[in-house]
């Protein structure tokens, strides 16, 4: 159910809602739009008597939300989801189309630094990077743990560019959200739903993998779990599905952000190095993610993939990497949207004090 309040509501009426809400024993979400406010109320099993809240001062009607993701739906929300960061002018969700750019893996302080300083100078506004990596085989390279976070706020520090990195389980969340600016849970973690909702309780905006096998509502409804629990900066990432497919390591569905774009009003962002695995396709389907409406990219570079430790046939060279952003920069000009242009040394300096 949904509380639509009137344009005119006052900050008082709205509180007094959520406090009658929460005094019948639900949950109430309050949900600000550029027009009106509205409240989501979860935990009701089944239908609930509008009744008594129509009733209250600043109250516009009370809807039934059909959709089993209510607070996740375009029905809570009419407007984009913006997530924004205090102090950067890095966004998910906004006009600029956010551009999250590095290895796969942390291996080193001197690899980090080497790949973060040619991302931020083509314009990239997020560094990405694994401090804690999942891998299918238990003798890979696994990360550097708290040593890689720490670097990663390093280069925070030096660069400007805002952190994103995953979370693997409940124990490692903690330790991420102290570092990252957003933290990741990826693909294997999609229905995770203990981590999903530690996630939510802890606020730090999360960067949600679709899962390798995850259905469009599948998608959304993980996406809920952690906007149930309070935390509404949720970034969505399709990172390609498993199919029969064997030119590629996934089959990327550009098809998902205009359907996310149509049910939700959260941002999406795609991530064509895992959605295909081949450097050779990086560049074309990153073109197609601008082209097709994305919010974002998220690719992985590396000044040496043939001796990165994890995912070397996805990352792109430094090169590639510069070329690709001046493609999409007039990609993006065509859908009314910008890319943050190039950086010299000194402006990366000034951005990272």
């Amino acid at each position: 159910m949904l509380v639509v309040m009137k344009a005119q509501a006052t900050e008082e009426q709205v509180r007094a809602v959520c406090e009658r809400i929460e005094s019948l024993g639900y949950r109430a979400h309050p949900i600000p739009g550029a027009q009106r406010t509205a409240i989501g109320i979860t935990g009701n099993k089944g239908a609930m008597e509008p009744g008594t809240l129509e009733e209250m001062s600043g109250v516009q009607e009370v809807i039934q939300v059909s959709k089993p993701y209510k607070l996740v739906s375009r029905d809570a929300k009419e407007e984009d989801t913006v997530v924004r960061f205090a102090g950067s002018d890095g966004s998910f969700g906004g006009r600029e189309l956010a551009i999250v750019a590095g290895p796969c893996s942390i291996e080193s302080r001197e690899q980090a630094f080497i790949i973060a300083e040619r991302v931020a100078k083509a314009g990239a506004r997020f560094f990405r990077g694994g401090a804690y990596k999942p891998r299918t085989s238990p003798y890979a390279f696994q990360g550097l743990g708290e040593d890689g976070l720490k670097i990663m706020a390093e280069i925070r520090d030096r660069y400007g560019l805002l952190i994103i990195t995953e979370a693997l389980d409940n124990e490692s969340l903690e330790l991420v959200s102290e570092y990252a600016d957003v933290v990741q849970i990826g693909a294997r973690n999609m229905q995770n739903f203990s981590l999903l909702k530690k996630a939510g309780r802890q606020r730090k905006p999360v960067l949600l993998k679709r899962g390798m096998s995850a259905t469009l509502e599948e998608f959304l409804m993980a996406a809920e779990y952690i906007l149930s629990e309070g935390n509404y900066n949720v970034i969505l990432c399709e990172r390609g599905v498993r199919t029969f497919a064997d030119h590629t390591r996934n089959t990327l569905d550009l098809s998902i952000v205009p359907a996310v774009q149509r049910l939700s009003h959260l941002p999406i962002v795609v991530d064509p190095s895992h959605g295909t695995g081949k450097r050779n396709k990086m560049q074309p389907l990153s073109r197609a993610a601008v082209a097709v409406g994305a919010d974002g990219l998220m690719v992985e570079v590396h000044h040496d993939p043939d001796r990165a430790l994890s995912d070397r046939m996805q990352s792109i060279y430094p090169d590639q990497f510069d070329e690709l952003m001046q493609e999409i920069r007039q990609i993006a000009a065509v859908l009314h949207r910008t890319v943050q242009e190039p950086r010299t040394l000194p402006a990366i300096a000034k951005a990272g004090r």
